[in-house]
């Protein structure tokens, strides 16, 4: 009876700590996630509000925009240029118009109904008012929860755990099976043997390990959004740790985001307010989500509109690369077309000559003549806009592609979005952490070459959408490598380089805030957007930056690294002092004609151990452990394992030596004589595991260093007291405590050679490339 109340206090008192701990870590975590997460803006009893996209309940008016994403399914209300992308549902990759009006009662296909938005869509353009008919498992998308549900990739980390926990448990089971069978053949009690290898089991596994992991991602997490950085998903702090790849885009993060019309020239270069007036209509009436082209376009001059009305819009897309509008003053219907100037210009057959509205045709000397003009703009810095115009009958009732030929060219816009003054050093920083940055861009190569040019990057290789299209995924892989400009990408050659990416073995890192970057953001291992950023693009993303800054990541970097560096320290000593002191036991069991330790003590050995560990995610990482990136690697762990774990065998079998021979020891002395030093030598290691590098120099954590030194004053001072005689524990004399101390410095000491010696030995593998477990990138 005494035993089960002591094993059950101790069992109940280990879940309670462990559960404690990551609750308060979850909380910690849903707090944060909670500060970003995706709202939408409804309409109750008259009033709008700002709800959690969750808190939408059937009945609502839900407003949506360019960008929303639909919280139900419900019929549309009201709607103006309203395209939504419902590729989740239907596979069809592009966006389909909705318009009022009541919905067949007979009508089962998604795609013809046109009154119909679905939950988890997303609005491409223009802007709508719904009912929210449906919500949650009643939605299309709740009924086929189980075949579409977007199941998270495992982590890196996550997978070796996994691994990690194989691993463990082979060891266990071979371990226990090894003790029934030797004490079965020894004749000794059979409850006491099952008992003991129950205990053995309990004393093998990590059981603190999901705890440690979670405490340290939280603290990790809470950090990181000191620095600005919400995270989302807590496994993905791991990944930024272990990430040596990182692309972006260029505007926001290179460039301060100011972005400023600085010209809006006809084709020959001149100084045209036709083209400012043009743009300044399409740009007016568009009501997909307003880029920063958009907005510089309207702060650059009010123009008088009121003459104008609209009629009809071609919304963006990043296949077309383009946005149209259809509008009309009475005397004339224009259709007005803004975009990539490539893309313009392929459309149009006429251009606009110098001071009239002359029409010239468009042949291949003036084209080439143009295109010399566009180039000259983007080798300065210029983002350019191409923009043309097509006079269409009074009567043309609305916009549709086919209208988006035999164009008339007008001019481009042209924009600049300066350098920023802190991307240099940031950039500096990452390359010195070894994080390779490489530029995703919709825009030109030359735009960023010169940007490039401005923050001292060297350009290893540039690759164009274009080339990309005419690659396969096996030739994309080899180039991706040395290049590190991408320039004129579609969304589908954005995802297509971030696999590319990934299958050379890099764990890569996305930074996109737009529509179009939520399938790299999905794809990457690390999906990073901003708070400004579109709901589609934040709800993909694992970490959301308060501030569109370089600096921001690399911080996120080092202290995704400083987590990692603490999970391990835990990992490295639950593989190495414990799993030594666990074997010893069981081997003891070949000689000895008792139990070497009870049960019991077993337990409460184990529950000391744990307590002292418990503050490790507040410890301190080395300055080396953040220099590059890494990854929980399996073969580096059993490899450490190896060469520590026996160390603290030798030393325990010393230790029976010493109690069976110089102290003559019986059963109750002998139990307590190796659950002092199994404890002292078990704890006090962590010390010299904990760093690389020399442990005298690496300060821990004082309340790392305090819990450790209670745990082995404790483990001195128990046989002593009145609760010692519960664990079957008896005085040592005092010569046993003065051996002891000799024992543990020396235990020590080896333990800090032999461990030098393993990383010493181990580093010079990995840059030979011999043996990659250190798995450095």
């Amino acid at each position: 009876m005494t035993d089960f109340v002591i094993i059950m206090v101790m069992v109940i008192s280990s879940v309670t700590l462990d559960f404690v701990q990551e609750h308060r870590a979850g909380k910690a975590a849903e707090s944060l996630r909670r500060s970003i997460s995706v709202r939408a803006i409804v309409m109750r009893d008259n009033k709008t509000l700002e709800v959690p996209l969750v808190n939408v309940v059937p009945g609502d008016i839900v407003l949506l925009s360019a960008g929303d994403i639909v919280p139900a399914d419900g019929f549309v209300l009201e709607a103006n240029d309203f395209f939504v992308k419902q590729a989740l549902l239907t596979g069809e990759s592009y966006p389909i118009e909705k318009r009022p009006g009541p919905l067949a009662s007979d009508s089962t296909d998604l795609q013809s109904a046109t009154h119909a938005v679905f939950m988890g869509t997303f609005v491409v353009s223009g802007s709508a008012k719904i009912l929210a008919v449906k919500t949650g498992a009643s939605t299309e998308i709740g009924a086929i929860a189980h075949s579409i549900t977007r199941h998270l990739p495992a982590t890196s980390f996550e997978i070796s755990a996994h691994r990690f926990g194989l691993l463990i448990l082979r060891l266990t089971i071979l371990l226990v099976l090894f003790v029934l069978l030797v004490n079965a053949l020894m004749h000794k009690p059979l409850l006491e043997s099952f008992l003991f290898a129950v205990a053995l089991a309990v004393g093998l596994t990590p059981e603190l390990l999901p705890m440690v992991v979670s405490v340290t991602l939280a603290r990790g997490a809470v950090s990181m959004a000191r620095k600005q950085v919400i995270v989302k998903r807590l496994a993905s702090i791991q990944n930024l740790g272990s990430m040596d790849t990182l692309c972006t885009d260029k505007t926001g993060t290179l460039t301060e985001a100011r972005i400023v019309l600085q010209q809006h020239v006809d084709p020959q270069g001149n100084s045209s307010e036709r083209v400012l007036e043009l743009a300044y209509l399409n740009s007016f009436f568009e009501t997909g989500l307003k880029s920063p082209l958009d907005e510089a376009i309207l702060d650059h001059k009010n123009i008088d509109v009121d003459v104008w009305k609209k009629i009809d819009e071609i919304p963006f897309d990043f296949e077309r690369r383009r946005v149209s509008v259809l509008v009309d003053n009475g005397e004339s219907r224009l259709l007005v077309v803004k975009g990539a100037p490539e893309e313009i210009m392929g459309l149009c057959t006429c251009y606009e000559t110098q001071g009239n509205k002359t029409q010239t045709p468009l042949d291949q000397p003036s084209r080439e003549q143009i295109h010399g003009k566009l180039a000259s703009f983007e080798k300065e810095g210029f983002r350019v806009l191409g923009i043309a115009w097509r006079e269409v009958p009074l009567n043309h009732p609305h916009a549709v592609l086919s209208d988006e030929t035999g164009l008339v060219f007008a001019g481009f816009a042209c924009f600049l979005d300066p350098p920023k003054a802190s991307a240099s050093v940031a950039l500096s920083a990452l390359q010195k952490s070894e994080v390779t940055v490489k530029i995703v861009t919709g825009d030109s190569e030359l735009v960023t070459q010169h940007i490039c040019t401005q923050l001292n990057i060297p350009i290893t290789g540039i690759l164009t959408g274009r080339e990309i299209a005419q690659m396969d995924d096996s030739v994309l892989r080899v180039k991706v490598e040395s290049t590190n400009l991408f320039c004129r990408v579609n969304p589908s050659q954005k995802e297509r380089v971030i696999l590319a990416l990934k299958a050379r073995g890099h764990v890569v890192g996305y930074l996109g805030d737009g529509i179009n970057d939520a399938p790299p953001l999905h794809s990457a291992d690390v999906g990073l957007s901003v708070d400004s950023a579109v709901d589609v693009a934040k709800e993909a993303a694992d970490m959301i930056l308060l501030n569109h800054d370089l600096n921001v990541i690399h911080a996120g970097v080092l202290e995704g690294r400083r987590t990692f560096g603490n999970i391990m320290k835990y990992i490295m000593m639950g593989t190495s002092s414990n799993f030594g002191n666990m074997f010893s036991m069981a081997g003891a069991a070949l000689f000895l004609p008792f139990l070497p330790m009870l049960p019991t003590q077993i337990l409460l050995n184990n529950i000391l151990y744990d307590l002292s560990e418990v503050p490790i995610p507040l410890d301190k990482v080395d300055a080396e452990e953040l220099q590059k990136p890494r990854e929980l690697d399996i073969n580096f762990i059993r490899n450490y394992m190896l060469v520590i774990g026996p160390i603290s065998s030798v030393f325990d079998f010393l230790t029976f030596y010493i109690m069976l021979t110089l102290l003559e020891a019986d059963e109750a002395l002998f139990q307590t004589g190796w659950f002092i030093e199994s404890l002292c030598t078990q704890v006090l290691v962590i010390f010299i595991i904990r760093t690389r590098g020399n442990p005298l120099k690496s300060r821990a954590h004082p309340i790392l260093v305090a819990t450790s030194l209670t745990v082995v004053v404790l483990a001195v001072t128990i046989p002593f007291t009145p609760v010692g005689t519960y664990f079957g524990f008896v005085p040592p004399p005092a010569r046993f405590y003065f051996i002891l101390a000799v024992m543990v410095i020396t235990y020590l000491i080896v333990v800090e050679v032999a461990k030098r010696s393993f990383y010493r030995r181990y580093h010079s593998f990995a840059r030979s490339n011999k043996y990659p477990f250190l798995n450095q990138n």
